[in-house]
């Protein structure tokens, strides 16, 4: 008991409030996600819309998300923080309800792609906010506790969105709209602006602000591009994975067990991951987690049952729990404060560009090579992506410590002025997606 106290403190103690703020923000947020759950079967089953048109108001959403984050971005260092997280959650909560209310195709479709917009405006603001208060020893721990409230938070929204489903569809959109205000309301609150304005006595220019300064980082565009190969693979449990299931003569019902055993893996062992991995070469924990993820996806060639798919899903779980937290302490560390939300928006643009791609080269490569060519080919990037992080790890660890180095040296900061409470923008941040 004891040493179970011990644990709890060495996980959970000293971080900032703030943090723990934002972190409530997330799971509440999270547990009202009911609209993406059930998305797909709404729009078919619903509203009487063909595979295809229901495909079009998803690419309409991801097409909103790729110019919402890189929007975001901007708008997190130029506007700040704290504005751009309670507009974007304004925004979003607004186009949740006016998609419940919506028909025909065109008018969904528009609200898909701007929800899209609005919801993923916030997360290089939400990113960008969580470092700034979290010190850099901290961020192994905070990343894993709020990816943990994260995957809480979507395996109870699925299993509470089917309740609310049988009330009515409707009911999914006036909750989910619901939760995203009352985060919003949190930070509106309890959070003050954290953007600081940073000059460095050490330099002979003004800092530099343009997104064209991340297109020649190629340590970073470098990092962007792993990541975006392993989205495009971890990606296809969520279309070509429920296909080749039912091709074994799994059912539906199946694959969602068998896909929630992720989130509860996640849940159960999460909090325990920053203790496994502290002190441990971020490189080399990254490229393991690639191994890993590549072995579980290209395990799935072979499976026909529903307990060897539920077996390939248990591996690729472990590896994206090794990733996240060495993922995310690495995107603050290569971030400049002064480009941060820029930094940010970029890499949560790999995921929308995923997103995207996804879903049709996996269809492309299952119809013209087949099956066991498309999960074996995952566990193939998995490979070239663990080469990849090995590669460049030490380019890395140099460009951070290059940054940490310029962030030690005598700044003169100015603190950016938080909105007044007579500020129309009244929503608050979304939390990150599951990506």
């Amino acid at each position: 008991m004891r040493a179970m106290r011990g644990w709890f403190r060495d996980t959970t103690g000293g971080l900032p409030k703030t943090f723990w703020y934002l972190w409530t923000g997330t799971l509440i947020n999270r547990l009202g996600s009911f609209v993406l759950v059930f998305l797909a079967i709404y729009l078919t089953q619903e509203r009487g819309f063909s595979a295809t048109q229901a495909g079009l108001v998803l690419g309409a959403w991801g097409v909103g998300g790729a110019v919402g984050t890189t929007a975001g971005g901007t708008l997190t260092d130029r506007w700040g923080r704290r504005p751009t997280l309670l507009a974007s959650h304004l925004g979003a909560a607004t186009m949740m309800l006016a998609m419940g209310f919506a028909r025909d195709l065109w008018t969904v479709a528009a609200g898909a792609l701007l929800l899209g917009l609005f919801a993923e405006a916030a997360r290089p603001a939400f990113g960008a906010m969580m470092i700034d208060v979290v010190p850099e020893r901290d961020r192994l721990r905070a990343f894993s506790l709020n990816y943990w409230a994260i995957n809480l938070g979507f395996a109870c929204a699925a299993v509470l969105a089917g309740f609310a489903a049988q009330a009515g569809y409707l009911l999914l959109f006036v909750v989910n709209a619901s939760t995203t205000v009352v985060t919003a309301l949190i930070i509106f609150v309890k959070v003050k602006e954290t953007r600081t304005i940073t000059v460095s006595t050490r330099s002979t220019g003004a800092p530099v602000g343009a997104l064209r300064t991340i297109l020649t980082d190629r340590v970073y565009l470098g990092f962007v591009t792993l990541n975006l190969l392993g989205a495009l693979v971890f990606l296809q449990h969520i279309s070509m994975l429920p296909i080749a299931m039912a091709d074994s003569g799994l059912s539906p019902a199946m694959y969602g067990s068998v896909i929630a055993l992720n989130g509860i893996l996640i849940v159960a062992g999460q909090l325990f991951v920053p203790r496994l991995i502290r002190g441990r070469s971020r490189s080399h924990v990254l490229a393991l987690a690639s191994v890993v993820v590549g072995v579980g996806f290209g395990l799935t060639a072979f499976a026909d049952v529903a307990w060897f798919y539920g077996l390939t899903v248990l591996i690729w779980t472990l590896g994206e729990m090794l990733n996240s937290p060495s993922n995310a302490t690495l995107i603050a560390e290569l971030s400049p404060g002064e480009l941060r939300g820029r930094y940010q928006g970029v890499f949560s643009l790999s995921w929308q560009l995923a997103g995207a791609i996804a879903p049709i080269l996996g269809g492309l490569v299952r119809e013209q090579a087949g099956n066991a060519t498309l999960w074996l080919g995952c566990a193939a990037i998995g490979a070239v992506m663990a080469v990849g992080h090995l590669i460049s790890g030490p380019a890395r660890e140099r460009r951070a410590l290059e940054l940490r180095t310029v962030g030690a040296a005598p700044v003169v900061t100015v603190q950016s002025p938080a909105p007044q409470p007579a500020a129309p923008q009244a929503a608050e941040p979304v939390a990150p997606t599951r990506g």
